[in-house]
C-alpha cells in the first residue's frame, strides 16, 4: 500500500482543517480500514488536532487583548508569556 500524500496543514484554513479532520474521524469509526492504513489517518488526525488547537489557541489570546483594549479600566495582560492550557487533558 502506497502512503498518502496530504496538503501541508500549514497551507489548510481552519476549516478545511476541521473538515478533514471529521472525515478521519468518520473513516477510523467506520472499522472498515485496514491496520496500517488506520494508523496513518490517527497519525495525521493527530496533527490536524495540534494544528487546529493551536490555532483556538492564538484566536483565544488575540480576543481577549481586544476584549482588554476595549475596556479601560481592565489590565492589559501579557498573554506571550502565560503559559498554555490546550494540552492539559492530553
Amino acid at each position: 500500500m502506497a502512503e498518502t500524500t496530504y496538503r501541508p496543514i500549514d497551507e489548510m484554513t481552519f476549516k478545511e482543517a476541521s473538515v478533514e479532520l471529521e472525515q478521519i474521524v468518520r473513516a477510523l469509526e467506520s472499522g472498515e480500514l485496514e491496520l496500517e492504513e488506520s494508523l496513518e489517518r490517527y497519525g495525521r488526525g493527530v496533527e490536524l488536532l495540534k494544528s487546529l488547537r493551536e490555532r483556538l489557541s492564538t484566536a483565544e489570546q488575540k480576543v481577549r487583548v481586544l476584549l482588554d483594549a476595549t475596556n479601560e479600566d481592565a489590565p492589559v495582560t501579557d498573554t506571550v508569556s502565560a503559559p498554555s492550557t490546550a494540552y492539559i487533558n492530553e
